[in-house]
């Protein structure tokens, strides 16, 4: 028995189509909305999957908690002219005689320019001895030595600088301008001063956070809050050290966005809304606007609140849904806030996956048409 191509060759390769489609998955870029509401808890999935809502919105609209201690803000600014151990003092002593105690014959002036005070806080003149010097002013110190003189040499007049050392001094690294190390000068004593004359951060500053680290005491802050609330300038001390950093908060947009990538944050705060805004928006050609997805690891006291429980111990995972289509959706997006870590994720539509289906069927058929034809001829 013969059998021409005519009559078999269309339906076999029809047939055949059908088996390869229902035998393999259709390319996708993820799971869809029934694969990802398969894993919720209700399913026995390990997932609690919740519609945003203003209640939703509320119990996750949690920021980092940055400020400074109250020992930090509550520390006094030094005296500009507070000697500190490490400081260089430059003095002139004059002496109304011929013959002088400190200087040569004829020179009514001694000038000792680099004076350094010792790690105990104590300075050495010749003929006044072992003065304390840390804690007191340059006027202080004037007095002291004026006494010690007065005795041995007749009205002497004595003058005491502070010069610039190392004894009062912080350091600035990160993004800063001039990275180093700097004296604490009258100008200088608190910290939106300091970071002035080091040349300013060099990041955005609405992503700039400032590390104050003094002794085992550390402190972070927003540089936009140090202008916003003139309690965070504060005092600084000896020894302060102060890191200039961006903020390193990133989430990950995935799906039927304009763009897949690891987002870097660009404010304080950023919205469900903005962060789709970063990537490009939603794809029009293959998004689903009711299958907006942010996932996150949630601690237990916000899961609990977030589902109305009090069980729940631990981190948690949380599938937050998006519709944007819902009549306030456009809302909820703008209010519902992204933290480090998360992952948005936008479903293809499912006209996306029917047109691939389509696809699928035609392109094969056509060539199983072709081969008919031929067949035939």
């Amino acid at each position: 028995m013969i059998f021409h191509g005519s009559r078999w060759a269309r339906p076999v390769a029809l047939l055949t189509v059908l088996a390869v489609v229902s035998s393999c998955g259709l390319p996708q870029v993820g799971p869809n909305k029934r694969q990802i509401f398969a894993g919720s808890v209700q399913r026995q999935g390990d997932s609690f999957i919740v519609a945003v809502n203003d209640r939703v919105t509320r119990a996750t609209s949690v920021v980092p908690a940055l400020g400074f201690s109250d020992s930090l803000k509550n520390a006094g600014q030094l005296g500009s002219d507070t000697i500190q151990p490490g400081d260089v003092l430059g003095l002139t002593i004059y002496e109304n005689v011929d013959d002088p105690l400190l200087g040569v014959e004829g020179s009514p002036a001694t000038q000792l320019e680099e004076v350094q005070v010792d790690g105990s806080g104590f300075i050495f003149i010749p003929y006044a001895g072992r003065i304390k010097a840390s804690g007191n002013t340059p006027e202080a110190i004037r007095r002291i030595i004026t006494g010690k003189l007065a005795d041995q040499t007749p009205d002497p007049q004595v003058e005491v600088r502070r010069v610039a050392g190392d004894g009062s001094t912080v350091s600035l690294i990160g993004a800063v301008g001039g990275q180093g190390v700097y004296a604490i000068e009258r100008p200088t004593r608190t910290l939106g001063a300091m970071l002035a004359r080091a040349g300013g951060v060099t990041v955005a500053p609405e992503i700039a956070q400032i590390t104050v680290i003094r002794g085992a005491t550390r402190g972070k802050i927003w540089l936009q809050d140090l202008y916003d609330h003139p309690e965070l300038d504060i005092a600084l001390r000896a020894g302060d050290r102060i890191l200039i950093e961006e903020d390193t908060r990133a989430f990950t947009a995935l799906g039927a966005t304009g763009g897949q990538a690891r987002v870097p944050f660009e404010s304080q705060n950023m919205s469900a809304l903005e962060a789709i805004a970063r990537v490009g928006g939603l794809n029009p050609a293959t998004a689903d606007p009711t299958g907006i997805f942010v996932m996150r690891n949630e601690d237990a006291p916000i899961a609990n609140s977030v589902l109305g429980r009090n069980d729940l111990q631990g981190s948690q995972r949380m599938v937050y849904v998006l519709d944007l289509t819902q009549p306030n959706g456009m809302f909820e997006a703008r209010d519902f806030l992204i933290r480090d870590g998360d992952t948005l994720y936008v479903t293809e539509a499912p006209y996306t996956q029917f047109t691939k289906i389509l696809s699928a069927l035609t392109g094969p058929a056509s060539s199983a048409n072709s081969l008919a034809s031929l067949a035939g001829n």
